[in-house]
């Protein structure tokens, strides 16, 4: 058995896998990692499948220690890693023996980061995924963000070759794409014009279920009130005050504040990891063009994770 030993918590330091899809109807949100990504390559890094559990931390990564010789591996952004004193490079694998103290700094560039570890974090699948839904206090490490102390285990790897991409992965850049609704005829043209033509950014009020943006109030023309109604992931909702919001991981299932847009899925990670205060734009797309560029990204992290070689 491999121990994971918290030595210090990162901030909201959680334990993340593929996210929980089927149980919207009982009020489940899919929770899973903030920057699919991301999360992915950590993952392909120590050579764990899909299923396998790692750490997610906002913007500050921790301390760690393990039992056994273990792959290892940060990405998300630009961070400062040392094992054991000596710089490690992110967005790589690198062996951790027992022993070693993995330290994880301050993200540039980004929000969530990733750590993950060779075999992945052995915690009890519920409802088909290991990963933490905070809010509800489920899954994960008994349903909460680590603390120091903690000890955690690992499944065991039989392989332990570090490896490295041969790509860079980049995201694109740009306006954040939207398509229009589920919400948009609550809004007359005064308000879709602020919403197109003035700069929003990411506030300090941000977590894992929603994201409140500085911008332009909105006036939802035909009140903000509605009849509740799903949430999709992305979704912009306005309540009275007109702040908007972005529902992400752990939103709540339904909500009865009208949706003057929806993030496309392409373009949510990038909006997820924008760091707060730095401007950016809406741009609005046709569905058939944010289907389109989820392809591409899909294929995009595919091909990188493809070519992913070892060291």
């Amino acid at each position: 058995m491999v121990m994971l030993d918290v030595l210090r918590a990162g901030l909201l330091v959680t334990v993340q896998a593929k996210p929980r899809t089927e149980y919207l109807a009982a009020g489940v949100s899919p929770s899973g990692p903030m920057d699919e990504d991301a999360f992915r390559i950590a993952q392909a890094l120590v050579g764990n499948g899909p299923d396998a559990a790692a750490l997610e931390f906002a913007q500050y990564g921790g301390s760690y220690r393990v039992s056994e010789p273990a792959l290892v591996a940060v990405t998300g952004g630009a961070v400062e890693v040392m094992i054991d004193g000596r710089p490690a490079p992110c967005w790589e694998s690198h062996l951790l023996r027992p022993g070693e103290r993995l330290d994880v700094g301050v993200l540039r560039g980004g929000m969530w980061g990733y750590v993950a570890f060779s075999g992945g974090i052995d915690v009890p699948v519920l409802l088909g995924s290991r990963a933490t839904h905070v809010r509800n206090g489920m899954g994960g490490f008994e349903g909460r963000a680590l603390t120091a102390g903690d000890r955690l285990n690992l499944f065991a790897s039989p392989a332990l070759s570090p490896r490295r991409m041969r790509s860079i992965f980049r995201r694109p850049s740009g306006p954040i794409r939207v398509i229009a609704g589920p919400q948009d005829d609550y809004f007359d043209a005064r308000a879709w014009s602020l919403f197109l033509e003035e700069p929003f950014a990411v506030s300090t009020r941000r977590d894992r279920m929603a994201s409140l943006l500085f911008g332009p109030a909105l006036k939802a023309s035909r009140g903000h009130d509605i009849i509740s109604d799903g949430t999709p992931p992305g979704s912009i909702q306005v309540p009275g005050s007109g702040t908007a919001t972005v529902l992400t991981a752990e939103r709540q299932t339904t909500g009865g504040y009208p949706k003057i847009a929806t993030i496309i899925s392409a373009d949510l990670p990038r909006l997820a990891q924008m760091p707060g205060g730095l401007p950016f734009r809406f741009a609005l797309v046709q569905r058939d063009q944010a289907e389109d560029s989820l392809l591409v990204a899909r294929r995009l992290a595919d091909t990188i994770i493809a070519e992913i070689v070892n060291a």
